[in-house]
């Protein structure tokens, strides 16, 4: 009997298992056809305490999962409209002026004059360049800026050549690096993500952020007083496997360059480690923490991190959509560190900076992020205090990087 009893064990479980392969409808888990239905209980599926239903099946009773009769939208084309009826307040312009202290924004003298156009619009200050400029091509940027009659409204950062690091690199890192402050930049960064994943050095080896043949160029930045501007890493669903429990799946799926989880790649706790270290032997070098580490899903370790390391501020560029879905965490955070956060955006886009005002400004509920593939969830505004905004908004700024025009704000 004990045998009898493990065979059709075994029969249901691989039903089960080829059933979750099947297309939607018939045949499907919980749906018409499904052999493992128990007699007498309709089209669900039952399930034990603490398992997950079967692949095309969701919830719709405790312990019992159901398939659609119909079959499903994917992914990309469910867009259901929501009947949810609130107060809504949009905000066209900040209500305070703004330093953007991350854009790649090009201005050019064909399109300087329509860019300062919707920066006037948007209230929007200043746009700091953090592109990586140096050399010939930093200094052609500002000559078209201070050519223009808007010197005023943009500022650049300098760029670090991370190649054949090794003996003699750091002096040389160090002489580009005065010439192109000289020159006008207001600090360096945004050293870009591919520092400590994909950077290599001349025999090979993967570049380490926090190598100790890189330290003439943070102590460097320390003893002129300017910022550095640092990227680490991708956030950290992108480290983990493409599965149906990856919330960032889509973007996944559509960007093989954002799959950090294959073999031989650098993990995410072993960058922020690395990233880390850096904080630590420079201290008295000011960083900017790009994306909030990418942390904003995470505002604990981001705090303590703050906590840890006092010569490290954040900004929030393009992690909107972990601020604005938990108000409450959010909201408290920003005013803790109040004085430990920039107003950044990353890529311009003059459509979505209202998206960020609404969210820093007002109480709004359950409203669209705008990219899909970014979050497939609502975003609520976290209604920051005036003060908390004016600091964010340019006056920590303004404190971090001198090189920032500090009159008429």
């Amino acid at each position: 009997m004990r045998r009898a009893a493990l065979v059709l064990m075994t029969v249901v479980v691989a039903a089960v298992m080829a059933a979750a392969q099947a297309p939607a409808g018939r045949g499907r888990p919980g749906g018409p056809g499904d052999p493992t239905l128990p007699a007498g209980r309709g089209r669900g599926l039952q399930i034990q305490p603490g398992q997950e239903c079967p692949a095309g099946t969701t919830l719709v009773r405790v312990g019992v999962c159901q398939a659609p009769e119909f079959d499903p939208p994917s992914i990309v084309d469910y867009r259901p409209s929501s009947t949810l009826v609130v107060e809504q307040h949009p905000v066209p312009r900040a209500r305070y002026p703004v330093v953007d202290i991350h854009s790649h924004v090009n201005p050019t003298p064909q399109t300087i004059d329509q860019l300062v156009k919707e920066m006037d619009a948007l209230n929007l200050r200043v746009l700091v360049l953090a592109s990586n400029l140096s050399g010939e091509r930093l200094r052609t940027t500002l000559a078209t800026i201070n050519a223009s009659q808007h010197k005023d409204r943009f500022r650049a950062m300098a760029g670090i050549d991370f190649n054949n690091v090794g003996p003699g690199w750091g002096a040389k890192a160090v002489a580009q690096l005065e010439a192109d402050i000289k020159a006008g930049a207001i600090g360096v960064g945004e050293i870009s993500k591919s520092f400590g994943m994909t950077i290599r050095k001349p025999d090979a080896s993967r570049l380490r952020i926090d190598d100790p043949e890189l330290d003439p160029v943070w102590d460097a930045m320390g003893r002129m007083g300017l910022p550095v501007f640092i990227h680490t890493g991708e956030p950290e669903a992108f480290f983990q496997p493409l599965t149906m429990h990856n919330e960032r799946w889509l973007e996944l799926s559509l960007f093989n360059d954002r799959r950090n989880y294959l073999p031989g790649q650098v993990g995410f706790e072993e960058l922020t480690t690395q990233r880390d270290n850096l904080f630590r032997k420079h201290p008295k070098t000011q960083f900017i923490l790009a994306h909030f580490g990418w942390h904003a899903n995470n505002l604990g370790r981001l705090g303590k991190l703050l906590d840890t390391y006092p010569n490290v501020v954040t900004e929030m560029g393009a992690v909107l959509y972990d601020l604005g879905r938990q108000p409450r965490a959010a909201h408290d955070f920003f005013v803790k560190y109040q004085d430990r956060i920039l107003f950044g955006k990353d890529a311009y886009a003059r459509e979505e900076f209202p998206y960020y005002w609404r969210v820093l400004e007002t109480r709004d509920e359950y409203f669209d992020y705008y990219r899909d593939y970014h979050a497939f969830w609502k975003l609520y505004g976290i209604d920051l205090p005036e003060g908390v905004l004016r600091k964010v908004y340019h006056q920590n700024a303004l404190r971090v990087a001198p090189g920032l025009p500090q009159r008429n704000w």
